[in-house]
């Protein structure tokens, strides 16, 4: 039966996995309206509170500090340190989890103590926000350490990773977190990008329907019940700044736009860059016009750690405070370096009482939400607490399972025969291969020069997953052969972003150890001897990352000419690529009998990538970026041509499996109207192997004309279906003609008139295709109400 879920605001599931419909909107958050959530309680109350605060606790509330200021020398809370620094409280305190050694047990004690003290001893007795990183789970001692973003991307299963954040936000209660600094959305389209692998990859679409699912995870049940979501970097952060209008309002920024208005994002955080020639985190376009006018936002803005100090080198604190509170930043992070400093400017008239009371009432309105004040939602856990669960690490694997790319593939995997099996790389038996940056891993050893351990949580390293799931019959022998790296000046410390990083250029010389030996013609020789070699090359947390800059994206080090050692042993070559981004490979993958990109696949990648090669599982990830064929540090994206784009290697969508698909039977409503609820898509898929596999359809909109205002090629649905040999299934979408919509001076316009359906199993590989014409009106309307498809059923 259809839902009428075109009525209201939006439109969210096109997820499946294996099922037979489409997700329930108990397990989505399909629809939401443009009631405020302000009611008329909340904001009495917050008023109320407000009139009773004295004017140092409010400008408390607008800042941070990390906890480790507050504590003595055996991690206990110091009483007297909190009557020095915070006698009027805090609103928050900064990366509480990363920052620490410490245990669930024991971080939650400190939570306890600082939240008792702060509810007993200050004036109004309002508690503070506790967040932290959790991109890919929660940066804190034991936590799951789940795939990185990019790779998340890759499985195209947002019900997947709903259920990764809704375990994310569960664990982070426990220890007293209710503030999370993710997911970032930003939309990278230069594969050079240091953090491209903390995003979903180039396409807004995808971008945004995986925030949404992000969010929709941590705050399941409402901000009560989760963890407040941050929706970064606003806006173009990881590129797209410094674009047209058009393409910044309807790509750059759909992700957190969705993120907002569908499911319901109340923090935002600015990045280090400029937009439009000014400081993002003072820039009054940002924050004022686009955020709170045009998208109506009604959360907090909040800046990135250290940004507002970075706004002009020529400005004191009090003039930076000013900036940045003026342009609609509520919060400065992770001190009050400057914002401790906004008494001065009211004083001078630099900033309004009125503009100080509103970034206030912001932060006490999210505490409101979150039930810090409703005397019931406990903030923090009790008892015991557990990490790192059973069900947690199921989650872990299935993410990685799902994650990783087939590129490549002569017939050589999977690996099922009787073999011997030559295992070599620098990513071959070792956790950094798994952990990419903001796991709590990689924190503490670029941040902190901790070296972190691997068995808390339990990393399972490639050689070990390959090990312990060997199959009948096959030996496999290892030798490393090969470092990451032989120079430390491999990575440079890029000049912007987080200042804390320009303080440890010294740092940059220590390179990651393993301990084991490094000789290349013992590995060499174990690879001659062997029927087939597995090598595990790419990068580590110290050659990718915030920034981490390399110059260039080919292999590091001198991984490139012992890949070809190998290669000229005349032995098939299974290459496996680890990292946070794509690499340039060359004619190396038209060497290689297969080629796998695994990214960084979390704590149980190494199981989930050995069952791919032994064929357990057949791999079933696509593709979300386009993977450069040359070196590139610019802009490329597959939805700027319909053709192929001769620097790109595999485009986006692009991912093979054990098994093939065949399409057939699309079936659409050819005539639709501008006013439509809804425009269906029909078609039917089939497994022609004989290996049971997951396939991912896609469905691209296309303009018929140049005269369009539309990219040639544009993704605006996705689904996972499981099929067995054999078996074929229908699967329909519904579109609303919202999506046919542009950007247009400040509105969403809907255009009659032919545009074009594409169904593919990547963005050049489209299997059907037919025309659609809206009858009807034109229209406009100020923003959209509709920003995704729906599988609507799949049988």
């Amino acid at each position: 039966m259809r839902k009428s879920a075109f009525i209201l605001l939006t439109i969210l599931t096109f997820c499946l996995s294996g099922c037979n419909t489409s997700p329930s909107t108990d397990s989505f958050r399909l629809k939401a309206t443009d009631k405020p959530l302000s009611d008329a309680k909340t904001e009495a109350m917050v008023n109320a509170l407000y009139e009773k605060m004295s004017q140092p606790e409010r400008i408390a509330q607008l800042h941070g500090i990390y906890a480790a200021a507050l504590l003595d020398k055996q991690g206990r809370v110091d009483t007297a340190k909190c009557r020095q620094l915070i006698p009027y409280g805090i609103g928050h305190f900064s990366q509480y989890a990363s920052t620490s050694i410490a245990s669930p047990d024991s971080l939650r004690n400190m939570v306890a103590e600082l939240q008792h003290w702060l509810t007993h001893h200050t004036p109004n007795k309002i508690p503070a926000l506790f967040h932290e990183e959790v991109i890919s789970g929660i940066a804190a001692a034991d936590a799951t350490v789940y795939p990185q973003q990019l790779g998340i991307a890759c499985s195209f299963n947002l019900e997947l990773a709903t259920e990764k954040t809704r375990q994310t936000a569960k664990a982070m209660r426990q220890i007293g977190g209710l503030m999370a600094l993710s997911p970032m959305t930003d939309v990278v389209r230069n594969p050079h990008f240091n953090r491209l692998e903390e995003s979903y990859g180039e396409d807004a679409y995808l971008s945004a329907a995986m925030g949404v699912a992000f969010v929709n995870g941590l705050q399941d049940g409402g901000l009560d019940k989760g963890i407040a979501a941050c929706s970064k970097h606003f806006l173009g952060y990881g590129g797209g700044s410094e674009s047209s209008g058009k393409e910044l309002m309807e790509e750059i920024l759909l992700p957190h736009e969705a993120m907002i208005r569908v499911a319901g994002s109340k923090v935002v955080m600015t990045g280090y860059h400029l937009f439009h020639g000014t400081k993002a985190v003072a820039n009054p376009e940002l924050g004022e016009n686009i955020l709170r006018r045009y998208l109506k936002y009604d959360g907090i803005m909040v800046s990135d750690y250290g940004s507002v100090s970075q706004i002009d080198d020529e400005m004191d604190a009090v003039h930076r405070a000013a900036a940045a509170i003026n342009a609609g930043n509520d919060v400065e992070f992770p001190m009050g370096l400057n914002y401790s400093h906004l008494q001065t400017a009211i004083d001078e008239g630099l900033v309004s009482p009125a503009t100080l009371e509103k970034a206030v009432k912001r932060v006490l309105t999210l505490k409101v939400r979150l039930g810090m004040f409703d005397g019931e939602t406990p903030l923090y856990g009790t008892g015991n607490i557990t990490f790192d669960t059973p069900e947690e690490r199921e989650t872990a694997y299935q993410l990685a399972a799902q994650s990783v790319v087939l590129l490549k593939n002569n017939g050589i995997l999977p690996l099922t025969s009787p073999m011997k099996i030559a295992l070599t790389g620098p990513n071959a038996n070792t956790m950094w291969a798994m952990l990419g940056d903001y796991t709590y891993q990689g924190m503490s050893f670029f941040w902190h020069r901790r070296n972190p351990s691997d068995c808390h949580p339990k990393i399972v390293t490639l050689k070990e997953g390959l090990e312990t799931k060997l199959p009948k019959g096959v030996t496999l022998d290892y030798a490393r052969g090969c470092d990451w790296t032989e120079k430390n000046e491999e990575t440079t410390i890029e000049e912007t972003g987080d200042e804390r990083a320009r303080m440890l250029r010294y740092f940059l010389g220590r390179r990651i150890e393993t301990g084991e030996e490094v000789n290349l013609e013992k590995a060499v020789e174990l690879a001659a001897g062997s029927d087939v070699i597995i090598a595990a090359v790419g990068e580590n947390t110290m050659l990718c990352g915030e920034n981490r800059d390399r110059s260039s994206l080919r292999l590091p080090g001198s991984q490139e000419a012992f890949v070809r050692r190998l290669i000229d042993t005349g032995k098939p070559v299974v290459l496996i690529m680890f990292g946070g981004r794509a690499q340039v490979i060359g004619d190396i993958a038209e060497k290689c009998a297969a080629v796998l990109q695994a990214w960084y696949p979390g704590e149980e990648g190494g199981n989930a990538v050995a069952d791919i090669l032994y064929g357990n599982v057949s791999p079933s990830g696509k593709l979300c970026l386009s993977y450069p064929a040359v070196e590139l540090n610019e802009n490329i994206c597959y939805n700027y041509s319909c053709e192929q784009d001769e620097r790109v290697a595999y485009p986006f969508g692009f991912g093979l499996s054990y098994t093939h698909f065949s399409y057939s039977q699309l079936n659409i409503d050819k005539a639709s109207s501008t006013s439509a609820e809804s425009i269906r898509v029909r078609f039917a898929v089939t497994n022609t192997g004989k290996v049971a596999a997951d396939e991912i359809v896609q469905l691209y909109l296309s303009p018929t004309s140049d005269a369009q205002p539309l990219k040639p090629i544009q993704l605006q649905g996705f689904g996972r279906i499981s099929l067995e040999p054999g078996q074929t299934r229908t699967v329909e979408f519904l579109l609303s003609p919202q999506q046919f919509g542009h950007y247009n001076n400040g509105q969403w316009t809907v255009d009659a008139g032919n545009y074009q359906i594409k169904i593919g199993a990547s963005s050049t590989d489209i299997r059907l295709s037919d025309t659609i014409t809206l009858n009807g009106e034109s229209y406009t309307i100020p923003l959209r109400t509709v920003y995704f498809s729906e599988i609507q059923n799949a049988f």
